[in-house]
């Protein structure tokens, strides 16, 4: 195997050159793939990108032209790959159809649990042993609603820990899932879900028919004091919308470990830079907001089953098998 990685953050190196290592190797890299750092692909038959490499139009031409032949993402989602140009460019790509669906719910319980209950401003002040009651009262999630939008894998997880906090469920997919519904989920229309639930916590891929499907007026259905979680993809949900609310004085919490202009930003250290993005720094400013930089499926058993399952990709791939994992297959052989 000839493989590039791309965007390797330093736990996952280990992961990967070890997973590799029967096949030849891999080559991994920290930075990401973009328009500027694509010709560090030249010569490299096989690469492997995050979900924050940029596959667009400009970057696939300029790996077809250094001899790029696949792509194996490392993740679910491939919003950020134009799939029409990868197929007319004979590129075969790749794709993780699923991994550990505890990593994603299990960080969104965090987020939710973390607003509910004040816990990062609780933990701010007690290092400066301020041990004050006052702003961190939160509410028992015991008896209330919690509303899932997107009932696959991850949504049921989400489900079950919210079945076990004794909440009432309701769900809105374009598919029921019956290990939902075994749970008590109720199935309703997308309004009444947000007009209903305290706690909104957002499972679907980004699409066209999704992009934004938390608009403005979907924001303003949601009750005034209500919990909103987003570990999903960020432009689920339209942000400045969101901020707008927010000035407003509405919502109990929002956690969010996605954003919709994350690209460039999150994975990176811009500690020492001034950051531009005034939706993002305003969104900050709210002492009940969280924002995290796309960690939900970063534990060791995510990340390792991600890892195994882009190995098995390029075999495949080499192969010229066709998989679920298969997004676009490889062109048919010429002659």
């Amino acid at each position: 195997m000839d493989v590039l990685a791309f965007g390797v953050q330093a736990d996952e190196r280990p992961l990967i050159e070890a997973a590799f290592a029967e096949e030849g190797g891999a080559r991994c890299v920290e930075v990401f793939l973009t328009a500027d750092t694509a010709a560090i692909a030249h010569g490299h038959q096989t690469i492997s990108t995050s979900v924050n490499c940029d596959l667009g139009p400009e970057v696939l031409r300029t790996l077809a032209a250094g001899g790029t032949r696949m792509i194996a993402q490392r993740s679910t989602g491939f919003n950020n790959i134009d799939i029409d140009v990868a197929e007319a460019l004979g590129l075969t790509v790749f794709r993780v159809s699923s991994y550990s669906p505890y990593s994603v719910a299990e960080f969104a319980w965090a987020l939710a649990t973390a607003v509910n209950r004040n816990l990062v401003r609780a933990a701010i002040r007690t290092r400066d042993f301020d041990f004050r009651l006052q702003g961190l009262m939160g509410r028992d999630l015991h008896g209330r609603t919690a509303g899932i939008i997107g009932t696959g894998r991850i949504g049921a997880a989400f489900a079950s820990i919210a079945h076990g906090f004794g909440m009432r469920l309701l769900g809105w997919d374009v598919h029921e899932n019956p290990d939902c519904r075994a749970l008590g989920m109720e199935y309703v229309d997308r309004d009444r879900l947000l007009r209903e639930s305290d706690l909104v916590s957002l499972h679907v891929p980004l699409l066209p028919t999704t992009a934004h499907l938390l608009d403005a007026r979907a924001l303003r259905l949601m009750k005034d004091d209500a919990l909103l979680v987003n570990s999903s993809r960020g432009g689920l949900i339209d942000t400045e919308a969101l901020v707008g609310e927010l000035r407003k004085g509405r919502f109990a919490g929002v956690g969010l470990d996605v954003y919709e202009a994350e690209s460039g930003l999150f994975f990176l250290d811009k500690s020492l830079e001034g950051v531009d993005d005034d939706v993002l720094a305003r969104l900050m400013t709210f002492p009940h907001v969280i924002v995290t930089s796309h960690q939900a499926y970063y534990t060791q058993d995510a990340v390792g089953q991600i890892i195994a399952a882009t190995v098995e990709n390029v075999r495949d791939g080499e192969a010229g098998r066709r998989t679920p994992n298969v997004i676009v297959p490889r062109a048919p052989e010429a002659g």
